[in-house]
C-alpha cells in the first residue's frame, strides 16, 4: 500500500462506540499499518444505544470489514449479539473485539483487562496476593477485575452506582475464582493497594471524583481508564499525594498486539506503537 492511502483493498475495523471524541485507538493503530504496510484502518464509528444492535450486525455485511473494536456504552451490550463469546468475554460480562469466525459466526473476546494488568506490571508492581478497588463495573471495570483476579490478587473491592451489575460481576468472580475474597458494598479506598477508576468520571470538563481522593495512601497505586487527557484531575490529584499512576492509554497500548493477532493481521509490541503513534488530547 504505497504512502498508506486508502484504496478498494483497503479492509476496515470499525470502532464502534459513542460519543467518539475521545476516541484514541485509530492515532495508534492506523500510523503503524501504514508503517507496516498493512492495508487496513481503523475508522471510528459513533454509534448511539438504540441503534447498536442493528449497526453492529450490519457492518459485519461489509465485504471489507476485518473486525469491530467496541467501547463505551456497548461492551456489556454486545455480550447478547455474539454467537460466540470467547472466554475472557464471559468472565468480563463485556466485550471490546468483534470478528467473523470461519462459518460467519460473530465471535467477541475482550482485552481491556489484559492491558490494564500487563501496563502495572510493566511498571514493576506485583499483583499477587494484594487488594484492589475497582470503581465502576461496566464493560471494562468487569474486564480489569476478571484479569486482576486472573493475576492473583487476593482481595477485590468492587463498586458501580448499578448494584445488578456489580452484583453480577462478584458473583461471576467468585464462581471462577472461590477463594478470592470480593466486595461490592462501598468505594472508600482505605486499605487497598491498587484503585481502579473504571467509571467514564473524567471525560467531562467538570465532572465529579469517582472516589473521595483524600482517602488514597500515597503507597497505593492508581490507575485509569479515561483517555480524554493523558493525566486526569483523578490520576492528578493522586500524584499529587505521592501516588505512582498509569495513564488511560497505557491499557491501550498494552492490549493492541493482542487485538492484532486477534484480528488474524501482524502484530508489533507496545514499544514501536508508541514510537510510531500520533496521540493528541483535544
Amino acid at each position: 500500500m504505497a504512502g498508506g492511502e486508502i484504496n478498494g483493498h483497503t479492509e476496515l475495523i470499525a470502532h464502534i462506540g459513542y460519543p467518539t471524541h475521545s476516541f484514541k485507538a485509530p492515532m495508534i493503530y492506523n500510523p503503524w499499518f501504514t508503517k507496516a504496510g498493512v492495508n487496513a484502518r481503523v475508522i471510528p464509528m459513533g454509534c448511539k444505544p438504540a441503534d447498536y444492535p442493528e449497526f453492529l450486525k450490519l457492518v459485519f455485511k461489509l465485504s471489507n470489514i476485518r473486525g469491530a473494536l467496541i467501547t463505551m456504552p456497548h461492551k456489556v451490550t454486545t455480550i447478547a449479539l455474539l454467537d460466540e463469546v470467547l472466554p475472557a468475554a464471559a468472565i468480563a460480562g463485556a466485550c471490546n473485539a468483534v470478528r467473523l469466525g470461519p462459518n460467519g459466526q460473530l465471535q467477541g473476546d475482550m482485552f481491556d483487562g489484559e492491558g490494564f494488568v500487563r501496563g502495572v506490571m510493566r511498571k514493576g508492581v506485583t499483583l499477587k496476593n494484594v487488594s484492589a478497588l475497582v470503581v465502576g463495573c461496566g464493560g471494562v471495570g468487569c474486564a480489569i477485575a476478571a484479569s486482576l483476579a486472573a493475576a492473583g490478587v487476593a482481595k477485590l473491592g468492587l463498586f458501580d452506582v448499578n448494584k445488578t451489575s456489580v452484583l453480577g460481576l462478584g458473583e461471576r468472580l467468585k464462581r471462577h475464582y472461590p477463594l478470592l475474597q470480593v466486595t461490592t458494598d462501598s468505594k472508600d479506598p482505605v486499605g487497598f493497594d491498587l484503585v481502579v477508576n473504571a467509571t467514564p468520571l473524567g471525560m467531562n470538563t467538570g465532572d465529579p471524583m469517582p472516589l473521595d481522593i483524600s482517602r488514597i495512601a500515597p503507597s497505593t497505586f492508581v490507575g485509569e481508564v479515561v483517555m480524554t487527557a493523558e493525566m486526569t484531575a483523578f490520576l492528578a490529584a493522586a500524584a499529587d499525594r505521592g501516588c505512582q499512576v498509569q495513564i488511560g492509554s497505557d491499557m491501550l497500548f498494552e492490549q493492541i498486539p493482542a487485538y492484532l493477532e486477534f484480528f488474524g493481521l501482524p502484530s508489533t509490541t507496545p514499544e514501536e506503537l508508541r514510537a510510531l503513534s500520533k496521540i493528541h488530547y483535544a
